[in-house]
Order: structure tokens, then sequence, then C-alpha cells
């Protein structure tokens, strides 16, 4: 394992470096790691450097798509993979080589930013940190929220143990703990026990839209072919049990047959073998022809996805922020979101699109709402959503406002721990 990664700082480099830890860069992994990479090129552009160490093997084929310096500390072989399905110690993501790599370079950087928790790399990164001068900064990524509580009863058992003896001096020790906003960091109160954190709401988002929107189309186009000629609904995001997917089937078979223009397109990565019942489910219900599964959409078909849409569905039980719902706005596409989505009520002060529960009664009252809209009435609350994104998620914006809170909050001496 070579522990001599990215270059020391330069004599007199003017720029602010900070490190990442990460459990993973894998793409499939969804919001954070798209976050971490979309602010690293913004932060670039303005003289700024990010680098990521994460947890995963350095054979890990997705290592080449990195869009940032990364170091994989991860254990690795067939032998490792063999033992992970045996030792929970090891699918917690332990490696030994973590917290001697921080040792080693995490005095070059400004700052560290841990990003999640329940995994090895916040709690290596605290052993390895809390008594270093370098002042590390925790993202939550909505992994305290409480809806995980009452949805896995006896997870949450082992994680309140762990959380007393170990995870809570994560947040403890930090210079900040950052909320993507407001609705997050008032939840995380909801979860353990003890909880002392000095809280940071910061702004959050994507990157605005770019690129020929024919091209886009065309490369969506390629991905789900039957589509075309449709009116579109879409869910993009992993697939998921917390996604609320099941209620998204149901509710578009109660609607399928007062409007049968539109289809449904479901597009994600499906890490957890879930599609294989929705789509039984669809069955089912009827409306197993009008719902196309084009997998994970990334770059030009993502975005010609959004393009081809007439609205945007994201009918969570939980959701921290929801990047994908940024990524609608930025397009200009209304929005039926869940009241479990945490930017909820921005979305609907903003009048971006119709706010409803997370049972299926609720979700097909907005459903029906949304298919029912007049084309100028849709095309306002797209407008209004465009607006939106500008105003709260451009991150070209945020990402250089994160900046400065971390170099604000590093300066000072005041020890809050």
């Amino acid at each position: 394992m070579n522990f001599e990664m990215m270059p020391k700082r330069a004599q007199g480099a003017r720029g602010v470096r900070v490190l990442h830890v990460i459990k993973t860069i894998d793409p499939r992994w969804g919001g954070p790691i798209e976050g971490v990479f979309s602010s690293s090129e913004v932060w670039f552009q303005n003289g700024h450097e990010r680098n990521i160490v994460c947890l995963d093997p350095p054979s890990a084929s997705w290592l080449n798509q990195a869009r940032a310096p990364t170091q994989a500390v991860g254990l690795d072989g067939r032998v490792y993979a063999t033992l992970c399905r045996l030792i929970p110690w090891l699918r917690y993501g332990y490696s030994p080589h973590l917290v001697r790599w921080l040792r080693a370079n995490a005095g070059a950087y400004d700052a560290v930013i841990v990003n999640g928790l329940w995994n090895y790399s916040s709690f290596g990164a605290w052993r390895a940190l809390h008594d270093m001068p370098v002042p590390y900064f925790v993202f939550t990524h909505g992994m305290l929220d409480p809806w995980f509580n009452t949805a896995y009863p006896i997870k949450t058992f082992f994680k309140s143990i762990f959380w007393r003896l170990i995870e809570h001096k994560v947040l403890r020790d930090a210079k900040g703990v950052m909320f993507t906003c407001e609705e997050e960091r008032r939840l995380a109160h909801r979860s353990f026990t003890p909880y002392r954190a000095r809280e940071f709401v910061v702004g959050y988002g994507t990157r605005d839209v770019s690129g020929d929107s024919n091209v886009q189309r065309s490369a969506f186009l390629a991905k789900a072919p039957a589509t075309e000629g449709r009116k579109l609904i879409l869910f993009l995001s992993r697939i998921h049990e917390k996604k609320g997917i099941d209620l998204l089937v149901k509710a578009f078979a109660r609607c399928a047959e007062s409007h049968p223009e539109y289809d449904l397109v479901i597009a994600g990565p499906d890490q957890s073998g879930l599609r294989a019942s929705l789509t039984r489910l669809a069955e089912e219900c009827g409306v197993a022809k009008r719902i196309h599964w084009p997998g994970m959409l990334s770059g030009d078909a993502k975005w010609g996805a959004f393009r081809a849409a007439e609205f945007f569905v994201l009918p969570s039980h939980q959701e921290n922020f929801g990047i994908v719902v940024a990524e609608a706005m930025a397009v200009g596409k209304p929005l039926l979101i869940t009241n479990k989505v945490n930017i909820w009520r921005e979305v609907e002060a903003d009048g971006a699109g119709i706010v409803v529960d997370d049972d299926l009664d609720a979700v097909t009252n907005g459903l029906a709402r949304m298919l029912a809209m007049t084309h100028v009435e849709r095309a306002t609350a797209g407008v209004a959503a465009r607006r939106s994104f500008l105003e709260r998620y451009d991150l070209e914006r945020n990402a250089l406002a994160l900046l400065d809170v971390i170099k604000c909050a590093s300066a000072e001496k005041a020890d809050t721990r």
C-alpha cells in the first residue's frame, strides 16, 4: 500500500486544500459522491483543491471514473470478499490502512470533511483526527433521520449501542457538523442520545444543466427506445425501498386508464434486487407495459430523461436532500414529492410543484393533480422550479459558500467540543 498519495502543499500555495473522507466513490451510492465531485470541479475552477480518500479497494473499477484525485485504502482480494460475508466488522468497511494514511497525510490539508456515518470512514477519521491540529467537519447526509429507526428496528438497536460507544464522538469532536437544510438539522436531534454537535446549515445542490438538449434527448431515447412519442412521468434515483417506488407504481395504475398517453420511467441502479418485485407489482396492477426501466442513467442520457419528462416524481419515505430534485428543477421540471424529502418546505413555498404525504392515497391524489394540469399550469410550475434552483440550489454559488463556512469555523480559536 502506497501511503504517499497526493502531493504535499506547495510552498506559497494560495488556494484552500480540503480532503474528503468517504466510504465509496461508486456512483451507484447516490447523491453524496456526486455532490463531492461536482463541487470539487467548482472549487478547482476558483483556485482551490479537493482530494478524496475512500474505503474502496484499489482494484475497484469506478476509481477510473473519479473526477477528483482519489486514494483508495480499502482491503482487496477474494479472501477479503469472502470474509466480508462472514464478519460484520469488515462489512462495516474496516481497513487498517485508513488511520495510518490520515495520520501521514491529513496535515497537508486546511480541513477534512467526513461524509456520512455508520461506516468505518467516520470512526476511522475520528480515530486519526480528533487529536490532530487539522480541523475536521462532518456531513451526516441524512443518516440521522429518525425514519431509519422506525423502518429498521433491529439495526437501530445495534446502532444505539454503537452510537453511545463510538459514533457520537465523531460529531462531538468535529469542528462543525454540516446539514444541507434546516429540516435535516431538526430531525437529527430525534435519533440518538447523547447528541452534541456544533451545527451549520449550509447550501447544497448541483451544477446547472448544460449541453445540447437534442443530443441529450437522443442519448436517453437510445436507452429507452420504447418511450418515443409518449408523454413521460420520470422517477430517477436509486431503486430502494425508502424511495416509495411501490407507491408510485400503484398510484400510476390508479391513474393510467384516465391518461392513456402517459408512461412511467423508473430509472436508477437496482442495488438491492428490488426491481423484480416491483416488476411483478406492475404486472399485477396491469401497467407493466407502460413502465420503462432503463437502469442507471448518467451524463447526456440522464439530462435527456429530465428533458423528455413532463414532470418529476420522488415519493420517498426519507430523503435527506435529493440531488435529483435539484437536477429536475435545473431543467425546469415541475415536481411531485413527499413531505419526507427534506427540502419540501422550500419546494412548496416557491411553487415548484406539489407536496404530499408518503402514503398511497396521497401520492395517487398528487399524481392525479399533476396529470390534470394544463400546459400553462405545468409551464408556470416549471418556471418556478427553475427560479428556485437558481436562488437556492445552484452549486456554483453554494460550493463557495461552504468554503467560507469552513474557513470561518476553522479560524475561530474557541474550542466548542
